[in-house]
């Protein structure tokens, strides 16, 4: 299968409409999006670093916790594409305003909720104006820039992404221990406003100028309680376990809504999501890459800081600090991996980015819970490459090859990938790494020289080590001490050699499908 990538204005779609002074230049317009960009994209990754002082302060159980991140993770997967689709026909400026505003008044609100029900609640306001930011931005660049000028702009939108995510651990320790969990929400405040007062004068309004009278009420329904079953069934298998029929049944429940809606949306008028968008292979590969990056990115990030933090005892701002030759890389590859995109096309960079991830994964099959960061920081640049030039490239893809009337769509459509994508990525890793520490506990307890009834008495633990936290107590004897966190790191380590052989494994058919499905147009411009 291949495609060619069409970055040529459709002859059906309106012109985009003349504008003149600050409105007129479309890299303001950039550096406007950008402000919400970063805000969601940071918070997407400091929130985790606030749980446990969030559970400290507010008397939060365990599920409690979980649900501070599920709740914005299902708002926001529900509403991404219906945040495009609102852009597109009312106006991208203004839900991109409109998310802005409700995401910054909601952040100062979870720090001043003062229970863990009203974070939560909250939580879930903030990622429901976060699908309205999201993908406007994409789709107002895809409205201000000419198609050549298209792919430079996506690659600085991706810096951006992968640089405020991959800075959410650094940032975050720093306020977490330095000020308080609610400055991880506040400093959202300072962020929005600026977006809001520089994006006002700056955005010139866009939308689908085709003005349909009907919306379609009932794609929106069938697409939000689709994508809230499947995106369930995915942060509650870690729990539930994947084969359990909770699991199962939710999962299977989210694929048949969304292939009602699917149907559904071949037989509307204006449809929520065109089905005729999937014609380009590009955008189809281009989704499902964003996800597999994203699964990839978000997934390491996670149990790297169980790494640095649990098993190595490093700080949150230690760790944080450690990570940062990944947001380097980042800033570095996005621009760069959209020069090339431009130049050779995404047959060269989707992959390129997916065998730089597979060599970072494959790359840590090395690491022992002893390893010095000289083994560490080559993965971290590998990774930061790939993911900022998948990123770029795989944006490009999906938004470039939409139509301008469907560009917030298909914004909504890349979010969306994007989310789903880092939610299996946690879920699926962690669970992973639960299931092999289960399997060779006991095993690396009794090569570590724990007495069998002691190691015995410690196989409930299980849950612990797969976080990396090694089940001492400090009445055990020094040496039973030594021992059993030595077992325990040993198992934790088993956990992550498959984790990231899963992750190596699925980057390199990731590369195969790109280099394969995706060609460029031999008249395509070289920039």
């Amino acid at each position: 299968m291949s495609t060619t990538l069409d970055r040529a204005v459709t002859p059906e779609e309106p012109p985009v409409p003349a504008m003149s002074g600050r409105r007129a230049n479309p890299w303001l317009s950039l550096i406007a999006v950008a402000f919400g960009l970063f805000m969601v994209a940071l918070d997407s990754s400091v929130v985790s670093l606030a749980n446990p002082e969030i559970g400290r302060d507010l008397g939060a159980s365990t599920s409690d916790l979980q649900w501070v991140t599920n709740s914005y993770l299902l708002a926001l997967a529900a509403a991404l594409i219906l945040g495009g689709k609102l852009g597109d026909r009312f106006g991208r400026r203004t839900f991109y305003l409109v998310g802005v505003a409700g995401f910054t008044v909601a952040s100062i609100a979870i720090g001043l909720a003062g229970s863990i029900g009203g974070v939560i609640a909250f939580r879930a306001v903030q990622g429901f104006f976060g699908a309205l930011l999201m993908p406007n931005t994409l789709g107002i660049l895809r409205s201000v820039f000419p198609p050549k000028k298209f792919g430079m702009a996506v690659g600085i939108w991706a810096m951006v992404s992968s640089m405020s995510t991959a800075l959410g651990p650094t940032v975050g320790g720093l306020l977490v221990e330095h000020v308080s969990w609610e400055s991880v929400f506040y400093i959202n405040a300072p962020i929005g406003v600026a977006a809001l007062l520089f994006s006002g004068l700056v955005l010139p309004q866009s939308r689908n100028e085709e003005g349909h009278r009907h919306f379609d009420v009932g794609g929106v329904l069938l697409l939000a309680l689709g994508l809230v079953l499947l995106v369930f069934g995915v942060v509650k298998g870690e729990t539930w376990g994947w084969s359990s029929g909770s699991t199962s049944a939710a999962l299977a429940a989210g694929a048949v809504v969304l292939v009602v809606f699917g149907l559904h949306e071949t037989r509307v008028r204006n449809p929520l999501l065109p089905m005729r968008l999937f014609r380009s292979p590009a955008l189809t590969i281009g989704a499902l890459i964003t996800a597999i990056n994203f699964f990839v990115l978000l997934g390491v990030i996670f149990f790297v800081m169980l790494y640095l933090q649990n098993v190595r005892g490093h700080s949150p701002v230690e760790a944080g600090v450690r990570t940062l030759p990944l947001s380097l890389a980042s800033v570095v590859a996005s621009p760069v991996g959209a020069k090339l995109t431009e130049r050779f096309g995404p047959r060269l960079t989707m992959p390129l980015g997916m065998v730089l991830q597979a060599g970072a994964s494959f790359a840590m099959l090395g690491w022992s819970t002893e390893s010095s960061f000289h083994a560490m920081w080559p993965p971290f640049v590998a990774l930061g490459l790939g993911v900022g030039m998948v990123m770029a490239s795989s944006s490009d893809a999906i938004v470039g090859n939409a139509p301008v009337r469907d560009a917030g769509v298909a914004g909504g459509l890349q979010a969306t990938a994007l989310q789903v994508g880092g939610a299996l990525g946690t879920s699926v890793l962690v669970s992973l790494i639960g299931s092999r520490v289960g399997a060779t506990l006991a095993g690396e307890f009794a090569s570590a020289g724990v007495p069998g009834k002691v190691a015995e008495g410690l196989s409930g633990a299980k849950d612990a080590v797969a976080m990396g936290v090694a089940p001492v107590d400090a009445r055990m004897p020094a040496k039973l001490r030594t021992a059993v966190a030595e077992g325990a790191g040993s198992a934790f380590m088993n956990g992550v050699h498959t984790a990231v052989l899963t992750t190596g494994v699925l980057c390199v058919l990731a590369a195969v499908l790109a280099a394969v499905g995706v060609r460029r147009n031999p008249d395509a411009s070289s920039g």
